[in-house]
Protein backbone atom coordinates (compact mmCIF):
# COMPACT_ATOMS: atom_id res chain seq x y z
CA UNK A 1 0.00 0.00 0.00
CA UNK A 2 1.60 3.37 -0.55
CA UNK A 3 0.04 5.90 2.26
CA UNK A 4 -1.94 5.76 4.89
CA UNK A 5 -4.10 8.82 5.93
CA UNK A 6 -4.19 9.37 10.03
CA UNK A 7 -6.77 11.50 11.58
CA UNK A 8 -6.59 11.80 15.31
CA UNK A 9 -10.11 12.72 16.64
CA UNK A 10 -11.93 14.21 19.48
CA UNK A 11 -15.28 15.40 19.68
CA UNK A 12 -15.18 16.71 15.81
CA UNK A 13 -18.78 16.11 15.00
CA UNK A 14 -19.16 19.57 13.62
CA UNK A 15 -17.03 19.22 10.83
CA UNK A 16 -15.42 16.00 10.89
CA UNK A 17 -17.98 13.91 7.82
CA UNK A 18 -16.73 16.88 5.55
CA UNK A 19 -13.01 16.05 6.40
CA UNK A 20 -13.57 12.46 6.40
CA UNK A 21 -15.35 12.79 2.90
CA UNK A 22 -12.35 14.95 1.36
CA UNK A 23 -10.55 11.58 2.12
CA UNK A 24 -12.47 9.60 0.47
CA UNK A 25 -12.30 11.18 -2.40
CA UNK A 26 -9.02 11.95 -3.86
CA UNK A 27 -8.09 11.29 -7.21
CA UNK A 28 -4.87 8.95 -6.50
CA UNK A 29 -3.70 6.50 -8.32
CA UNK A 30 -2.08 4.24 -5.56
CA UNK A 31 -4.38 2.49 -3.33
CA UNK A 32 -4.41 4.45 0.17
CA UNK A 33 -6.20 3.81 3.44
CA UNK A 34 -7.85 6.02 5.98
CA UNK A 35 -7.03 4.98 10.17
CA UNK A 36 -9.17 7.73 12.48
CA UNK A 37 -8.06 6.80 15.97
CA UNK A 38 -10.69 8.59 18.37
CA UNK A 39 -9.98 9.92 21.16
CA UNK A 40 -12.46 9.10 23.72
CA UNK A 41 -15.06 11.36 22.22
CA UNK A 42 -18.34 12.15 24.04
CA UNK A 43 -20.40 13.25 20.96
CA UNK A 44 -21.52 11.63 17.76
CA UNK A 45 -17.67 10.89 16.69
CA UNK A 46 -17.56 7.49 16.42
CA UNK A 47 -21.49 7.35 14.48
CA UNK A 48 -20.12 9.75 12.08
CA UNK A 49 -16.52 7.37 11.29
CA UNK A 50 -19.07 4.36 11.44
CA UNK A 51 -21.34 5.94 8.33
CA UNK A 52 -18.34 6.72 6.44
CA UNK A 53 -16.50 3.23 6.57
CA UNK A 54 -19.80 2.12 5.10
CA UNK A 55 -18.78 4.03 1.79
CA UNK A 56 -15.17 3.30 2.13
CA UNK A 57 -14.28 -0.10 2.70
CA UNK A 58 -10.52 0.42 3.53
CA UNK A 59 -11.53 3.14 6.69
CA UNK A 60 -10.24 1.73 9.95
CA UNK A 61 -11.80 3.19 13.29
CA UNK A 62 -9.55 2.78 16.48
CA UNK A 63 -11.36 3.66 19.54
CA UNK A 64 -9.74 4.43 23.15
CA UNK A 65 -11.60 5.36 26.06
CA UNK A 66 -10.17 8.85 26.93
CA UNK A 67 -8.14 11.32 25.65
CA UNK A 68 -4.57 10.09 24.70
CA UNK A 69 -2.85 12.81 23.11
CA UNK A 70 -1.82 14.10 19.70
CA UNK A 71 1.33 12.09 19.60
CA UNK A 72 0.26 8.56 21.21
CA UNK A 73 -2.88 8.50 19.02
CA UNK A 74 -0.87 9.12 15.75
CA UNK A 75 1.72 6.72 16.63
CA UNK A 76 -1.04 4.20 17.05
CA UNK A 77 -2.26 4.88 13.45
CA UNK A 78 1.69 4.51 11.92
CA UNK A 79 2.06 1.48 13.57
CA UNK A 80 -1.10 0.22 12.45
CA UNK A 81 -0.39 1.13 8.82
CA UNK A 82 1.75 -1.30 6.22
CA UNK A 83 1.98 1.61 3.87
CA UNK A 84 4.90 3.19 2.69
CA UNK A 85 4.02 6.79 3.83
CA UNK A 86 2.04 7.69 6.83
CA UNK A 87 -0.02 10.51 6.02
CA UNK A 88 -1.32 12.58 9.41
CA UNK A 89 -4.66 14.45 8.85
CA UNK A 90 -6.64 16.89 11.07
CA UNK A 91 -10.00 16.37 11.69
CA UNK A 92 -10.77 20.34 11.56
CA UNK A 93 -8.96 20.13 7.94
CA UNK A 94 -10.39 19.34 4.72
CA UNK A 95 -8.03 18.25 1.41
CA UNK A 96 -8.28 19.27 -2.37
CA UNK A 97 -8.96 15.87 -4.69
CA UNK A 98 -5.35 16.21 -5.55
CA UNK A 99 -3.69 16.92 -2.54
CA UNK A 100 -2.66 13.42 -1.74
CA UNK A 101 -1.39 12.73 -5.04
CA UNK A 102 0.88 15.95 -4.57
CA UNK A 103 2.61 15.21 -1.28
CA UNK A 104 3.16 11.58 -2.39
CA UNK A 105 4.62 13.15 -6.09
CA UNK A 106 7.14 14.67 -4.40
CA UNK A 107 8.31 11.96 -1.91
CA UNK A 108 8.28 9.82 -4.66
CA UNK A 109 11.18 12.43 -6.78
CA UNK A 110 14.05 11.80 -3.73
CA UNK A 111 14.27 9.37 -0.74
CA UNK A 112 15.78 11.55 1.51
CA UNK A 113 12.68 13.54 1.62
CA UNK A 114 11.46 12.43 5.29
CA UNK A 115 8.27 14.83 5.14
CA UNK A 116 6.28 16.73 2.92
CA UNK A 117 4.22 19.69 4.24
CA UNK A 118 0.78 20.91 2.88
CA UNK A 119 -0.37 24.54 2.28
CA UNK A 120 -2.90 25.09 4.45
CA UNK A 121 -5.30 27.76 3.72
CA UNK A 122 -7.78 29.46 6.11
CA UNK A 123 -11.32 27.41 5.93
CA UNK A 124 -12.78 31.18 6.58
CA UNK A 125 -10.82 33.28 4.10
CA UNK A 126 -9.28 31.08 1.50
CA UNK A 127 -6.95 34.14 0.04
CA UNK A 128 -4.65 33.83 3.85
CA UNK A 129 -2.21 30.95 4.44
CA UNK A 130 -3.03 29.02 7.66
CA UNK A 131 0.40 27.24 7.90
CA UNK A 132 3.14 26.74 5.09
CA UNK A 133 5.55 24.63 6.93
CA UNK A 134 6.84 25.97 10.19
CA UNK A 135 10.33 27.26 11.80
CA UNK A 136 12.30 27.68 14.99
CA UNK A 137 14.19 31.14 15.28
CA UNK A 138 17.57 31.20 17.54
CA UNK A 139 15.19 32.99 20.49
CA UNK A 140 13.22 29.54 20.81
CA UNK A 141 9.72 30.13 19.33
CA UNK A 142 7.87 27.37 17.24
CA UNK A 143 6.27 29.50 14.68
CA UNK A 144 3.86 29.35 11.75
CA UNK A 145 5.22 29.68 8.70
CA UNK A 146 2.96 32.78 6.82
CA UNK A 147 0.11 32.62 9.17
CA UNK A 148 -2.80 35.15 8.12
CA UNK A 149 -0.34 36.25 5.09
CA UNK A 150 -1.85 36.09 1.11
CA UNK A 151 -1.72 32.32 0.00
CA UNK A 152 0.27 33.87 -2.75
CA UNK A 153 3.18 34.40 -1.51
CA UNK A 154 3.54 30.91 -0.40
CA UNK A 155 3.63 28.96 -3.90
CA UNK A 156 7.43 27.88 -4.21
CA UNK A 157 8.63 24.31 -3.60
CA UNK A 158 10.92 24.16 -1.37
CA UNK A 159 12.75 22.58 1.94
CA UNK A 160 11.40 23.90 5.09
CA UNK A 161 12.26 23.78 8.57
CA UNK A 162 9.62 21.22 9.61
CA UNK A 163 6.27 20.28 8.31
CA UNK A 164 2.81 21.18 10.25
CA UNK A 165 1.53 17.16 11.34
CA UNK A 166 -2.11 18.83 10.65
CA UNK A 167 -1.44 17.64 7.29
CA UNK A 168 1.43 15.99 6.13
CA UNK A 169 3.33 12.68 4.37
CA UNK A 170 5.99 10.90 6.92
CA UNK A 171 8.17 8.36 4.95
CA UNK A 172 7.96 5.31 7.01
CA UNK A 173 11.31 3.99 6.46
CA UNK A 174 12.91 6.89 8.11
CA UNK A 175 10.50 7.18 11.10
CA UNK A 176 11.59 3.29 11.72
CA UNK A 177 15.19 5.49 11.84
CA UNK A 178 14.39 8.28 13.98
CA UNK A 179 11.72 7.24 16.06
CA UNK A 180 7.90 7.78 16.20
CA UNK A 181 6.54 11.52 17.58
CA UNK A 182 7.52 11.79 20.92
CA UNK A 183 4.54 11.03 23.30
CA UNK A 184 5.73 13.23 25.90
CA UNK A 185 4.71 16.15 24.36
CA UNK A 186 0.66 15.62 24.29
CA UNK A 187 -0.23 18.25 22.09
CA UNK A 188 1.93 21.51 20.20
CA UNK A 189 5.20 20.78 18.92
CA UNK A 190 5.62 16.97 18.43
CA UNK A 191 5.90 17.86 14.68
CA UNK A 192 8.16 20.63 14.96
CA UNK A 193 10.43 17.91 17.02
CA UNK A 194 10.45 15.09 14.36
CA UNK A 195 11.19 17.59 11.68
CA UNK A 196 14.18 18.72 13.81
CA UNK A 197 15.40 15.14 14.40
CA UNK A 198 15.24 14.53 10.57
CA UNK A 199 17.10 17.54 10.07
CA UNK A 200 20.05 17.00 12.65
CA UNK A 201 20.37 13.01 10.48
CA UNK A 202 20.27 15.08 7.51
CA UNK A 203 16.86 14.21 5.69
CA UNK A 204 14.89 16.96 3.85
CA UNK A 205 11.38 18.17 5.16
CA UNK A 206 9.83 19.68 1.70
CA UNK A 207 7.16 22.17 1.48
CA UNK A 208 4.57 21.57 -1.54
CA UNK A 209 2.29 24.38 -2.28
CA UNK A 210 0.47 22.33 -4.76
CA UNK A 211 -1.20 20.02 -1.82
CA UNK A 212 -3.84 22.27 -1.03
CA UNK A 213 -5.83 21.97 2.12
CA UNK A 214 -8.12 24.50 4.27
CA UNK A 215 -7.84 24.20 7.73
CA UNK A 216 -10.68 25.90 10.90
CA UNK A 217 -7.49 25.86 13.09
CA UNK A 218 -7.80 24.98 16.93
CA UNK A 219 -11.26 23.64 16.29
CA UNK A 220 -10.51 20.89 18.58
CA UNK A 221 -8.50 22.46 21.52
CA UNK A 222 -10.09 26.05 21.28
CA UNK A 223 -8.74 29.52 20.16
CA UNK A 224 -5.53 30.46 20.00
CA UNK A 225 -5.05 31.24 24.09
CA UNK A 226 -6.02 28.97 27.13
CA UNK A 227 -4.49 27.27 29.96
CA UNK A 228 -4.50 24.21 27.94
CA UNK A 229 -2.01 25.93 25.34
CA UNK A 230 -0.24 28.11 28.06
CA UNK A 231 0.60 25.01 29.81
CA UNK A 232 1.72 22.87 26.86
CA UNK A 233 3.66 25.80 24.97
CA UNK A 234 5.62 26.80 27.93
CA UNK A 235 6.42 22.75 28.19
CA UNK A 236 7.06 21.85 25.16
CA UNK A 237 9.17 24.59 23.94
CA UNK A 238 11.74 23.78 26.87
CA UNK A 239 11.43 20.00 26.01
CA UNK A 240 12.06 20.80 22.38
CA UNK A 241 15.26 22.73 22.81
CA UNK A 242 16.91 20.77 25.23
CA UNK A 243 16.30 17.22 23.14
CA UNK A 244 16.81 18.69 19.54
CA UNK A 245 19.85 21.05 20.51
CA UNK A 246 23.41 19.28 21.60
CA UNK A 247 24.78 20.75 24.93
CA UNK A 248 27.30 23.19 22.93
CA UNK A 249 24.30 24.92 20.87
CA UNK A 250 22.44 24.92 23.58
CA UNK A 251 24.74 27.23 25.35
CA UNK A 252 25.17 29.15 22.59
CA UNK A 253 21.91 30.02 21.51
CA UNK A 254 20.79 30.33 25.59
CA UNK A 255 21.17 34.22 25.45
CA UNK A 256 18.72 34.34 22.72
CA UNK A 257 16.45 31.82 24.17
CA UNK A 258 16.45 33.43 27.44
CA UNK A 259 15.61 37.25 25.63
CA UNK A 260 12.83 35.29 23.67
CA UNK A 261 11.15 33.89 26.56
CA UNK A 262 10.13 37.45 27.69
CA UNK A 263 8.08 38.98 25.15
CA UNK A 264 6.26 35.12 25.23
CA UNK A 265 5.61 35.53 28.42
CA UNK A 266 4.29 39.46 28.07
CA UNK A 267 2.32 37.87 25.03
CA UNK A 268 0.58 35.24 27.61
CA UNK A 269 0.28 37.55 30.62
CA UNK A 270 -1.58 39.87 28.63
CA UNK A 271 -3.98 37.26 27.91
CA UNK A 272 -4.56 36.20 31.78
CA UNK A 273 -2.40 32.86 31.26
CA UNK A 274 1.16 33.18 32.69
CA UNK A 275 0.63 31.64 35.25
CA UNK A 276 0.13 28.46 33.08
CA UNK A 277 3.02 29.26 30.94
CA UNK A 278 5.28 29.11 33.95
CA UNK A 279 4.23 25.86 35.22
CA UNK A 280 4.28 24.16 32.04
CA UNK A 281 8.24 25.50 32.11
CA UNK A 282 8.45 24.19 35.37
CA UNK A 283 6.82 20.51 34.05
CA UNK A 284 9.73 20.40 31.35
CA UNK A 285 12.65 20.95 34.16
CA UNK A 286 11.08 17.80 35.87
CA UNK A 287 10.33 15.88 32.72
CA UNK A 288 14.07 16.21 31.36
CA UNK A 289 15.47 12.46 33.00
CA UNK A 290 12.26 11.35 30.45
CA UNK A 291 13.42 13.02 27.23
CA UNK A 292 14.84 10.78 25.25
CA UNK A 293 17.98 12.95 23.86
CA UNK A 294 19.70 11.88 21.00
CA UNK A 295 23.64 11.75 21.20
CA UNK A 296 25.99 13.98 19.84
CA UNK A 297 27.41 12.01 16.85
CA UNK A 298 29.86 14.00 15.14
CA UNK A 299 29.19 13.03 11.45
CA UNK A 300 25.90 15.31 11.47
CA UNK A 301 28.19 18.23 12.72
CA UNK A 302 27.61 19.67 8.78
CA UNK A 303 23.17 19.25 9.74
CA UNK A 304 23.60 20.82 13.35
CA UNK A 305 25.57 23.96 11.31
CA UNK A 306 22.30 23.91 9.06
CA UNK A 307 20.02 24.43 12.14
CA UNK A 308 21.99 26.80 13.54
CA UNK A 309 22.07 28.46 10.24
CA UNK A 310 18.43 28.34 9.29
CA UNK A 311 17.67 29.45 13.07
CA UNK A 312 19.66 32.51 12.60
CA UNK A 313 17.57 33.43 8.71
CA UNK A 314 14.46 32.62 10.42
CA UNK A 315 15.32 35.01 12.93
CA UNK A 316 14.79 37.42 10.38
CA UNK A 317 12.04 35.41 8.79
CA UNK A 318 10.11 35.90 11.66
CA UNK A 319 10.75 39.93 12.07
CA UNK A 320 9.38 40.49 8.19
CA UNK A 321 6.02 38.78 9.77
CA UNK A 322 5.70 40.82 12.34
CA UNK A 323 5.88 43.72 10.37
CA UNK A 324 3.55 42.65 7.69
CA UNK A 325 1.16 42.14 10.25
CA UNK A 326 1.47 45.03 12.18
CA UNK A 327 1.18 46.92 9.14
CA UNK A 328 -1.80 44.61 7.79
CA UNK A 329 -0.10 44.01 4.95
CA UNK A 330 -1.36 40.59 3.49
Amino acid sequence: MKASIIIPNLNGEGWLKDSIDSCINQDFDGEYEIIIVDNGSTDSSVDIIKECATRFERLKLVEFKENTGFSYAVNHGIKMSSAQYAVLFNNDAFAQPDWLSQLVKVADSDENIFSVGSLMIQHYNRELADDAGDYVPLFGWTCKRGDGLSKDRYQKQERIFSACGGAALYRKSILNEIGLFDENFFAYGEDVDIGWRANNRGYKNIFNPKAVCYHICSATTGGRYNAFKAVKSGQNTALLLYKNMPVLMLLLNLPFILIGFLPKYLAFLHNGYAKELMQGTKNAFKMRKEIDKPKFRLKNLPNYIWVEWKMFVNCFVYVDYRIKRALKIK
